[in-house]
């Protein structure tokens, strides 16, 4: 069920995050750079696991623009 169409990136970005954190963290020694990949790697399995409920991805992304709406 990763793989499917509907969660292929999520799941791309979360696995690229995981092998980019473990980079940083045990090869490059960044803790700047390990925390934002690991920053992006929780977004990326919150909106992995948004996709099991039904329109959740949908109403999340509204209500994001909404709040990130600078329109006043």
């Amino acid at each position: 069920m990763m793989f499917d169409t509907a969660r292929v990136f999520a799941t791309a970005i979360y696995i690229g995050c995981v092998v980019i954190a473990l980079i940083c963290a045990l090869l490059i020694h960044d803790k700047l750079l390990t925390i934002i990949a690991i920053i992006i790697e929780i977004g990326a399995l919150i909106w992995y696991s948004l996709s099991y409920i039904p329109f959740a991805r949908r109403m999340v992304s509204e209500l994001m623009i909404r709040l990130c709406d600078t329109e006043l």
